[in-house]
């Protein structure tokens, strides 16, 4: 009987998940597929519950469920747990389902790609507060990056996160711009700037270093205001291709077992977007 796998969110139609898996159970000769399902906020327990009854293998889950849909589940890894937050589920063979979180580590993998060597010694500079910035937080510690800051249009969140990532601080947006050039890595994790979302910057990049590295984890559009203003000023700037590809790579494996091809994957997404992934 053929597998099949999904993304649910809302909205989902700019998912370009399908595309992905789809094109790498070709790649490794894998008879299954994978389909976008829209679900409201209001329907997720029904949606979780019809997933495991129709058979689906597993899914992946992305905005606004990935921290609604832990109830839902019987077991969490450790990286969900400290994240607070699911993207990717496995249909374990007793039926259980079991959520885990590929965000961070995908994100990590990614930057160390694109900068090899120059993320040492770098203050980081997080915008936003939400699970994506938790998520990548958490890994870049895991990992030894930082010090670690986050600033967020409201500040109570950026608070509270720090309150529970030991070492790091928290400021206003306004405090941000005025000592942004004090960070060599500067990490974008809200939704301004995203095609369906809002449009401009979360901050006034106007007093980036020369040479800082700037993330935006949106990957469409593959530039975003942020990260124009950015090369304006002789930054090195990286798009959300590559953590969206390593993510999606990372619960392919939990699935499969198999380690697909990433870098023709970055590729083959950056072409069909029809721009660039990082400029170094």
């Amino acid at each position: 009987m053929r597998k099949w796998f999904a993304v649910i969110g809302d909205p989902i139609e700019q998912s370009m998940s399908p595309k992905m898996h789809n094109s790498w159970f070709i790649e490794n000769e894998i008879d299954a597929t994978y389909i976008p399902i829209h679900v409201s906020k209001a329907d997720l327990k029904e949606a979780v519950m019809s997933l495991k009854r129709l058979g689906c293998s597993g899914w992946n889950v992305t905005v606004p469920h990935k921290t609604a849909i832990i109830p839902f589940l019987d077991h969490i890894d450790p990286s969900a747990k400290i994240m607070n937050a699911v993207n990717t589920v496995e249909v374990l063979s007793d039926g259980t389902l079991r959520g885990s979180n590929t965000d961070g580590i995908g994100f990590v993998r990614s930057l160390e790609e694109a900068f090899p060597g120059q993320l040492d010694n770098k203050k980081v500079l997080i915008i936003g507060a939400g699970g994506a910035a938790r998520g990548i937080a958490f890994a870049l510690q895991e990992s030894n990056y930082g010090p670690i800051a986050f600033t967020n249009r409201t500040i109570e969140k950026a608070l509270e996160l720090s309150s529970e990532l030991l070492g790091s601080t928290a400021m206003s947006i306004e405090s941000a711009e005025a000592s942004l050039q004090e960070y060599g890595l500067i990490i974008q994790t809200t939704s301004v700037g995203m095609n369906f979302s809002q449009q401009g910057v979360p901050l006034n990049p106007e007093n980036l270093a020369e040479g800082s590295i700037v993330a935006d984890i949106i990957y469409n559009p593959l530039e975003t205001e942020l990260l124009t203003k950015s090369l304006e000023r002789n930054a090195l700037t990286m798009n959300g291709t590559g953590m969206f590809v390593h993510q999606g790579a990372f619960a392919f494996e939990k699935w499969h077992g198999i380690q697909p091809n990433t870098e023709k994957m970055i590729e083959k997404i950056t072409i069909t977007l029809g721009g660039s992934y990082v400029n170094r």
